[in-house]
């Protein structure tokens, strides 16, 4: 993790998640791309737009303002020692963001989200559902403050559906950087129910590439995935947990639409996104 995009909007909450990649970084020896998107109209910033003036000394107005914030920021004490580049643009912020990971080929985003509302809180909005469902590399959410991020307990949560072994093999990669093992959880429902030996047959195939020591497996029973993927991070008290999400869905369906978005709008703890 050489590389870290941070979006923020000067928030607490996006401060949550700088601090966070704050301590990766210094693990890591990582540099943090902190980037502010400015989404101002077109046509105060460009002058060929129709309606325009293009209204320049407006548009550094914001910027100037931008760059006051960063100063302030990049002079906190967590932040000593650590390579911070400072990114201003003018985009829709989905769009900035996703041209920014590209661009510095950054290995995971981390993202602030406020309260128990999640991602309809998250500081950048319905743009951080896009990002999660579109981003090609993790993406870390982090709903609080959190002044010592060490992770012993990574739960990853699958129904064991092929279509997500590559997500599952990504996740172990991302535990592997965080020195750490995967707690393998699926979820057993009524209404999706699976005998024991359907379980072992399907998690034999999941796992027929995976060295044993990169999980350990574990079913879980509950009323629903989403409800069992919370108890479950609660009676491990799981300091990660990890889901696929799919590109044409995005965070309203889980790997076979079984997990709405309500499993990270509801979670206290970190969550960590792997795209299918």
């Amino acid at each position: 993790m050489k590389k870290i995009l941070v979006p923020t909007d000067f928030s607490p909450e996006a401060e949550n998640a700088l601090k966070v990649a704050a301590q990766i970084a210094k693990k890591f020896d990582s540099e943090i791309f902190l980037l502010h998107m400015l989404e101002l109209p077109l046509d105060l910033i460009d002058p060929s737009q129709p309606k325009g003036t293009g209204d320049l000394p407006e548009a550094i107005f914001f910027m100037k303002l931008a760059h006051q914030k960063f100063s302030k920021v990049l002079r906190k004490d967590y932040l000593k020692g650590i390579k911070v580049h400072e990114t201003v643009e003018f985009h829709e912020a989905f769009d900035g963001i996703m041209e920014i990971s590209k661009k510095h080929e950054c290995d995971v985003i981390i993202m602030g989200s406020s309260g128990a509302d999640g991602l309809k809180e998250i500081f950048i909005g319905s743009n951080t559902e896009k990002v999660v469902r579109s981003s090609e590399i993790p993406v870390l959410v982090i709903k609080k403050e959190i002044p010592l991020f060490e992770v012993k307990k990574f739960v990853f949560a699958t129904d064991l559906d092929p279509e997500s072994i590559s997500t599952f093999k990504n996740a172990i990669d991302f535990a592997h950087k965080l020195d750490t093992t995967i707690e393998l959880v699926m979820v057993n429902t009524a209404s999706k129910f699976r005998t024991t030996d359907e379980i072992d047959d399907k998690l034999n195939v999941y796992t027929k590439d995976i060295d044993e020591s990169d999980y350990k497996f574990s079913v879980y029973n509950d009323t629903n995935i989403e409800t069992g993927i919370l108890n479950y991070g609660n009676k491990i008290n799981a300091d990660l947990i990890g889901i696929s999400t799919h590109g044409r869905q995005g965070l309203a369906h889980f790997i076979n639409g079984s997990l709405s978005e309500d499993l990270v709008n509801h979670a206290k703890r970190p969550i960590v996104t792997f795209k299918i």
